[in-house]
């Protein structure tokens, strides 16, 4: 018997409950692994909440990334054993058109003491980290190279604009920012988080509760603006993000905070030339070059320590209701974990 995380209702913390069930058998292609650590994203509240990409299926399970040993491996798997420490990748599913759909929502989740996953989002846990921070990596770190290195190829000399910069995604972004050697400017809404953002390594940090962003930005750089914006933000905010773009500058957005819809002048982004991307870790896993490109990023950083996860707080199991109030209270600097 395993506890599992289930909920049988779209809304608050709440509906999340623990289930005693009976063990699962891996399928085809399949990994069941002992859970120790569950990475929580902002992905998790939006489907608990039923505002994702893809509908939960009652009773349904949630859960994208985590941590623990191989205890079961289906058929034609290769690669792996039983015992092995690993980490699972965040991933959804799609259909032939590249449309999200709910097949992975419906079969897999992590939340719990026991999970089962298809064995291509699985990858061995780096040596030098924890358990717990290997829970913590793939969600922020992939999203990361995906958006920021893959797609927008920031270099040494650029200027990374990362919004939301507290969050473990945004940490994610402002780490992988410094590696290209490019200037970091760290995003917040209050001034409580700067010192931290400054200790992480941001260059400069913009506090948009007392400072312009437009106006902030254009005195960093001299009047240049920003070259690559990394934000989860959306919403109204996208107008700020325009007016505070370099020339022919570059708009990662991977998120949506803000849910209102976007009312942004079109003629200021034709007059810079802008490019806007929306940009999703699942565009990463769905293309087998690129997911074999950025897992092998991401490990490589990890096992070098380049790249060093900042864990803000971790609950245990019995308090996974906690943990999603905690994420939902925006408090947070870094990764929130819990352990089975």
């Amino acid at each position: 018997m395993a506890r599992i995380v289930r909920f049988n209702e779209t809304g608050g913390p709440e509906v999340l409950k623990l289930y005693d069930e009976p063990l699962q058998e891996p399928g085809e292609g399949e990994v069941r692994f002992k859970v120790e650590a569950m990475g929580l994203n902002r992905a998790e509240i939006m489907f608990r909440d039923g505002k994702y990409a893809a509908d939960p299926v009652f009773p349904s399970r949630i859960g994208i990334e985590g941590s623990g040993t191989i205890d079961a491996l289906g058929a034609g798997v290769t690669g792996f054993k039983v015992g092995d420490k690993i980490a699972a990748v965040p991933f959804l599913s799609w259909d032939k058109w590249n449309n999200w759909t709910a097949e992975s929502v419906m079969r897999y989740g992590i939340y719990g003491e026991s999970a089962i996953v298809p064995a291509y989002t699985v990858a061995l846990k780096p040596d030098n980290i924890s358990m717990v921070e290997a829970a913590a990596i793939w969600c922020q770190y992939l999203t990361a190279w995906g958006g920021i290195i893959n797609y927008a190829k920031l270099a040494s000399d650029d200027i990374a604009l990362i919004t939301a910069a507290s969050s473990s995604a945004g940490l994610g972004g402002l780490q992988i920012a410094k590696l290209t050697g490019a200037m970091t400017i760290a995003v917040t809404r209050t001034a409580g988080k700067k010192q931290f953002l400054l200790d992480a390594g941001a260059d400069h940090v913009v506090v948009t509760n007392d400072e312009n962003l437009q106006e902030r930005v254009m005195d960093i750089t001299d009047g240049r603006g920003f070259s690559v914006a990394y934000d989860p933000v959306g919403g109204a905010f996208m107008a700020d993000l325009v007016a505070a773009a370099q020339p022919c500058g570059t708009i990662v957005n991977y998120g949506n905070l803000r849910t209102e819809p976007v009312n942004v002048a079109i003629l200021p982004m034709l007059v810079k030339r802008l490019e806007i991307k929306f940009h999703s870790l699942f565009d990463t896993l769905r293309i087998p070059e690129e997911r074999e490109r950025g897992i092998n990023y991401v490990l490589e950083n990890v096992a070098s320590d380049a790249l060093k996860v900042i864990v803000d707080k971790t609950f245990p199991l019995d308090q996974i209701v906690d943990a999603h109030r905690y994420m939902e209270s925006n408090v947070q600097m870094g990764k929130i974990v819990v352990t089975a």
